[in-house]
């Protein structure tokens, strides 16, 4: 599903820029043909596809989630899969999954990061599991849980940049806000009803750490993760 949030996936609320993800849409759709001036150098658009690319070659985790999908047999084709566009709140409903990129909405590469590792999670549990976005709250907050959990959205620092501070148990209470935050921006239900399916479902969901094998709290633990990921992917393949 958000491919992503989108004015955020990814509708934002008091202008976050951490939460204008672009909620997954959708290939093959019918999109209004874009300028030259709009994909002319500097633009939006072009901005988008370079630090798509940096995320795509560099980041750990978005290359751990590409790798397990491919194992899973759901390949990620970067053209086909990755969409840059203007969002303006109103998302588009398909059952084909696309993970469409905010490009007026998100404007540093640490953001892309995070944006891209959000939706790869959710990209991945639709490969691997049979999930109703649609019409399970549940299995959506079910990924909602795990993506706030494994893309870095819940780290010490993000969580400082935001001004939100706290000891025991911040990253479990930062993953259920944000996960009902996610809800809340993709589907028309109450807070009470998004807040019960994601309650219902938090230890389970929270606990599920595929394909990283631990919750990766910075760039080094993905890193870790990944190396882990690869070295297990060749001990298999050796049996």
């Amino acid at each position: 599903m958000e491919a992503g949030r989108s004015a955020s996936p990814p509708g934002a609320e008091g202008g976050e820029e951490e939460d204008d993800f672009g909620y997954r849409l959708f290939p093959d759709r019918k999109k209004e043909p874009q300028s030259f001036l709009v994909r002319s150098l500097f633009t939006f658009h072009n901005r988008c596809q370079l630090m798509l690319r940096m995320t795509l070659e560099t980041s750990p985790y978005a290359q751990l989630l590409i790798a397990a999908m491919k194992q899973s047999g759901c390949t990620v084709f970067n053209d086909r899969h990755f969409s840059c566009e203007n969002c303006d709140g109103c998302l588009p409903v398909s059952l084909l999954l696309q993970i469409v990129l905010c490009q007026n909405n998100i404007r540093h590469q640490s953001h892309m990061n995070r944006v891209v590792a959000h939706e790869l999670i959710h990209a991945f549990d639709h490969c691997r599991a049979h999930v109703d976005w649609f019409k399970n709250v549940k299995h959506l907050a079910c990924s909602e849980i795990r993506a706030a959990n494994l893309s870095g959205d819940c780290t010490l620092m993000n969580e400082i940049a935001r001004f939100k501070f706290g000891l025991k148990g911040h990253h479990q209470t930062c993953v259920r806000d944000r996960a009902i935050r996610s809800i809340l921006a993709v589907r028309k239900v109450s807070r009470e009803t998004a807040e019960k399916a994601v309650d219902e479902v938090f230890d389970t969901c929270f606990n599920d750490l595929e394909p990283f094998g631990r919750i990766p709290h910075s760039k080094t633990d993905a890193k870790r993760a990944y190396k882990d990921f690869l070295n297990r992917d060749r001990y298999t393949a050796n049996l």
